[in-house]
Formats: structure tokens, sequence, C-alpha cells
């Protein structure tokens, strides 16, 4: 059995996922808080690109000639073990998005936008634990999860927030953790996308990522990859037929990405700090951006 300390230093492992940027993640972690465990992790990240691929051809600047594009992201993250295997999590972000030339989104007609974006909700459980001989503990889990427009946002435009689409969640994960506390994780994801406006194409993410923690810090390196179903590609006659910067969010959206995370408790395992940087290295119809992300980890239960 893990000593106490220790179980609370992995359920603030759980965060990882939101406290770093938001895009480009699977959006649950393999490790689970204990029962009655409350942890909340505010952070903030910034992320900024001036190079874009348009359909899978990556060029200069963006889809509306707007010169670099910078966000600015305040997240706040909680999650609560219900029991030892079953917990609930959610996330809310608050997003400015400007562009650094100045010029005005042919859309929206401003050069900034802000807001609320998306709540999102998840129910995850651990389906199997089991020792394997001499490699460690296997565990497998599954989550469902909603993630629903609150900030009443316009979707189109270059400088949207989001595609203002409700999507339902599901994921699959596994994660092999060896004794001396190296792990691999993988997961695989489906996302149901609606919109009454735009029919947003569905998504399947997934990824593997291969970490290791102790009593004195936590780390981990994750590829991840998301693969829309269907959708237009920038550039081409439909893309221009369907409106232009206004079918944004009937896009194919592809993206590849690699990010690094490190979190360190600073205080009893009950505060902690936590740092990521992620790089786009490959895509469709999507940004080719850097983010780094700053944030704090609370666990007051």
């Amino acid at each position: 059995m893990l000593h106490k300390s220790k179980k609370s230093f992995l359920g603030a492992m759980v965060l990882l996922c939101f406290s770093a940027p938001l895009v480009a993640q699977t959006e649950v972690s393999g490790f689970y808080p204990q029962k009655n465990e409350l942890t909340i992790a505010p952070s903030y990240s910034f992320k900024q690109y001036d190079r874009f691929y348009r359909g899978t051809e990556l060029t200069e600047g963006n889809p509306a000639g707007l010169g670099s594009i910078s966000s600015y992201i305040v997240n706040l993250y909680g999650e609560y073990g219900i029991t030892n295997w079953l917990s609930a999590s959610l996330n809310i972000p608050y997003i400015f998005i400007e562009s650094e030339t100045g010029e005005p989104d042919p859309v929206q007609g401003t050069s900034s936008v802000e807001g609320i974006q998306d709540l999102s909700v998840f129910l995850k459980g651990r389906i199997l634990e089991k020792n394997i001989n001499s490699l460690g503990k296997l565990g497998v889990g599954a989550a469902v999860g909603a993630s629903i427009p609150i900030g009443n946002y316009e979707a189109e435009g270059v400088l949207s927030l989001g595609n203002n689409a409700n999507a339902f969640n599901a994921n699959v994960m596994a994660q092999l953790t060896t004794k001396v506390n190296f792990f691999t994780e993988v997961q695989y994801g489906y996302s149901l996308k609606d919109n009454s406006d735009f029919d947003v194409p569905n998504a399947q993410v997934y990824g593997i990522k291969l970490g290791y923690f102790n009593n004195y810090f936590y780390t981990h390196v994750q590829l991840a990859v998301q693969d829309s179903m269907d959708g237009l590609d920038i550039g081409t006659p439909e893309f221009a037929e369907a409106g232009g910067p206004r079918a944004l969010p009937q896009t194919e959206v592809d993206y590849t990405n690699i990010n690094v995370n490190l979190y360190i408790p600073v205080y009893k395992n009950e505060i902690g700090v936590s740092t990521a940087y992620n790089q786009n290295i490959d895509g469709r119809n999507f940004s080719k951006e850097t983010s780094f992300s700053f944030g704090l980890v609370y666990k007051p239960l």
C-alpha cells in the first residue's frame, strides 16, 4: 500500500492535463485521486503562432493575414475523488486572443477577443488494477464527459475562442507503472460535436505518455494527436463557397504535438507548482503554435 503522502502526491498528478496548455492533449489522466480528495489547480498559459497549416501545407501567417496571434489563458481545474476508483472533474478557461499587428478579424471586426470558453465535466473510473510480475502495476480506466459553451462567444473568424459546439467525449486509457516509479500511459478518445449553425467534425484523440515521479517531483513527456473525421480544407473552392473565415468551425482540424510537464510539491504535498511546454509539430488547418504554462496545485482535502 502506498504511504499516505505518496497517495496525496499522486492525486495531484491527475491535474497536469489541464494545468498545461489547453489544446492537443488527452483530457484525462491514468492517475486517480483517493476517496474524498479534492484538488484545485488554477493556471496561466501563453501561446503564440505566426505560421499556419492551410490544409496540410505549412504557410507563413494565418488564414486572414493577421500576422502573429497570441492567446492568454487563465484556467481553473478541479477534481474530487468520489471513491478510490471513481472521480469527477471540471474545467473552465478564460481566454484573451489578439492580433499582434492590430488588424481586425475579417468576421468579428476586432483585433482582440476575450471571454469564458467551455465548461468541461468528466467522470473517470478505474476498471482494472493488476500487478504484473516484475513489470509493475497495470491500470486500465475509462472516462466520459461533456464540454458545453458557456461564454456566448462567436464561433466564426480567426480570433474565435472556439467552435461553440457541445462535445460529448469518451476515453479509455491504460497505464503501466514500474516499481521504480517510471510509467507509460496510452490513451484513446472520441469526441462527438454538435453545433446548430455549423457542421463541426467529430474527432478522435490519442496519445502516449512517458514519465517518472518520486517524492520530490513529477515529470512526463507526451505525444498527442487529434484526427478529425472529415471537414473542409482552408484554401479550397469548397472552403470559399462555405464562407471562407466564417466556415472555420467546419474545417478538418488535425494536429500532432509534443508536451513536457513538470510538477514540484512545495508544502506537505498540499501545495505545489507546475509548468509545461507544448509544441505543435504537424497539423492540418491548424496553427504551428508554441505554448507555455505555469500553475498552482492546491489540495485542501
